[in-house]
């Protein structure tokens, strides 16, 4: 098994690799993986603001946008 230390050690390719792996293993056995009900709740929500016209949306560009000004 590879240790944590040698994954800190990789390069961010390489790291990203072993996160798709692991991510593939999971997805394989999704029915092991018990969603939280916060989630299901989220998720029930947007569908009813969806179904009632309430839905508000984010140009993908804004998305990003937001998002670099959050991290910096």
């Amino acid at each position: 098994m590879i240790a944590l230390e040698q994954i800190h050690q990789l390069p961010l390719h390489e790291k990203l690799l072993v996160m798709e792996a692991i991510w593939d293993d999971i997805s394989r056995h999704e029915e092991n993986v018990e969603v939280p009900q916060w989630h299901k709740d989220t998720l029930d929500e947007r569908e009813r603001l969806l179904a009632e016209g309430k839905a508000q949306f984010i140009d993908w560009e804004e998305v990003k946008r937001q998002i670099n000004e959050a991290i910096q």
